[in-house]
């Protein structure tokens, strides 16, 4: 394990943090009570099983790797009713396997990359399936799994003359997005569209366009709580929030909202026993937390240096990140593959991505020291995975530079200046605390632009409901 002043916990020390619900019961408590109960025991089963093998926990990564093998070649009848989510679960699948160092066979990459052409739309975006009406979160999650294949057929397959196209048609005045056109306008949509436009590598001037205005209303979406909900005056929510601060790490605009305000509420959703993260206040426990709201944090921390010019802030774990890895190893594992929400759960493809993505941030997000590490590293390692776009941070980078160059192809000499660019531009990916400053071309050109856009360049299975429960 790496060297740090973070240690495993005594779990029968942290009983004591168990709810109490003062002789007041309430709809929530008696929730709240049940699910550690189940917990308790898990853990009470582990420190026995763990007094007799050191080596535990275990990451299942035979099993985890067989489940999403199984998935992307076949999957069940049981989801049928996520048709209009299929680009959502290639991307599940992709990413999931990325972590885990999974690699599929080039011929079945190749007919995903055929499978997911279908859904594009021929007036931009991808749709939830062929034929099917464009959507920003299907959009996204379609460049995701694109890039993460990472192909010139795959890249090529994101056409950015109709994606922009697109991204207007759902656009309104103020900057705000909805989800489809006619549809829900909220938070989600301002992340997808600028997580795909910077992955697709999108103009200063396009940027410009689209997203003037975008970081102030973001702001407008920031509570009370200090999270951040789905639209002005909703309530406080991981998901949101995590889109919210994502979005402005890419685009700025950080200096609009309370960021102290904001990294308390996140780090409060830590839960004190269980150990994994709730997505609101006074919520259960939720395995696809662990990357909502542990990626939030070091995202936050980093708009903290930025606005504040304090690097030290970078420099220390904001939240307990053996306790988190605690709950994904012990408690959200199949032994038959795929993660869970919480005991009792059934696996699914979506809490499989998210709860890996967690793992992997909490091992991960401080990359000036080694990767801490519940357990034996050979087994639980996982591979980075870039805390903002939530795909591997080089595919990340080889997107960003690909449509790049696309853009500038007169030279050699000038294509490895925009290979200089885009590295620059995503700083390695995932700089000092797992999160980064994605600059503009603009201004590493050394023009101009607005502040809104100056520094421009997730569910209950489906994806109306990723970020809402």
């Amino acid at each position: 394990m790496a060297t740090s002043e973070e240690q495993p916990r005594n779990l029968s020390q942290y009983k004591r943090y168990r709810n109490a619900d003062e002789g007041c019961k309430t709809f929530t408590s008696i929730d709240q009570n049940k699910v550690e109960a189940s917990i308790e025991r898990i853990y009470d089963r582990y420190e026995q099983l763990a007094a007799l093998d050191p080596t535990l926990p275990k990451l299942h990564r035979t099993d985890h790797a067989r489940y999403l093998q199984v998935a992307l070649e076949r999957l069940s009848s049981s989801y049928e009713c996520l048709d209009s989510s299929r680009p959502w679960m290639v991307y599940w699948i992709l990413n999931a396997a990325s972590v885990l160092n999974l690699r599929f066979a080039d011929e079945l990459l190749n007919r995903v990359v055929d499978f997911l052409i279908k859904c594009r739309s021929p007036i931009g975006g991808f749709g939830g399936g062929p034929g099917q009406d464009p959507h920003l979160a299907t959009t996204y999650a379609a460049v995701n799994a694109l890039c993460i294949i990472g192909t010139d057929r795959a890249l090529d397959a994101i056409d950015r003359t109709s994606l922009k196209q697109f991204l207007a048609a759902v656009r309104e005045s103020n900057g705000a997005y909805r989800m489809h056109v006619g549809g829900e306008l909220d938070v989600r949509g301002a992340y997808c569209a600028i997580s795909s436009a910077k992955l697709a590598s999108f103009t200063p001037e396009d940027e410009l366009k689209l997203f003037q205005g975008t970081a102030a209303w973001i702001a407008e979406c920031q509570t009370y709580e200090g999270g951040f909900g789905g639209a002005p005056d909703l309530e406080a929510h991981g998901g949101y929030s995590f889109c919210a601060a994502a979005a402005l790490m890419i685009l700025g605009g950080e200096e609009r909202c309370d960021l102290h305000a904001l990294l308390r509420w996140t780090v409060n959703r830590q839960m004190a026993y269980e150990g994994g993260f709730q997505g609101r206040t006074n919520k259960l426990v939720d395995g696809c937390y662990s990357f909502w709201q542990g990626a939030l944090v070091p995202i936050v921390q980093s708009l903290i240096a930025r606005k504040e010019h304090r690097q030290d802030i970078l420099n220390v774990s904001l939240f307990n990140r053996l306790a988190l890895q605690e709950y994904v190893l012990i408690c959200c594992q199949k032994p038959t593959g795929g993660l869970i929400d919480k005991p009792g759960k059934p696996a699914d493809l979506y809490h499989t991505c998210y709860t890996l993505s967690g793992l992997s941030v909490a091992q991960h997000c401080e990359t000036h020291s080694l990767p801490l590490v519940l357990g034996d590293e050979q087994t639980n390692e996982l591979l980075p995975t870039h805390p903002v776009h939530n795909i591997p941070p080089k595919a990340a980078l080889d997107a960003y530079r690909y449509f790049l160059q696309l853009d500038q192809p007169a030279s050699a000499a000038e294509g490895q200046q925009c290979n200089g660019k885009g590295q620059a531009a995503f700083k390695a990916a995932v700089p000092e605390n797992g999160s980064e400053k994605l600059s503009s071309r603009s201004s590493e050109a050394g023009t101009s632009s607005s502040s809104s856009s100056s520094e421009c360049t997730s569910t209950q299975p489906s994806e109306d409901q990723s970020m809402r429960s």
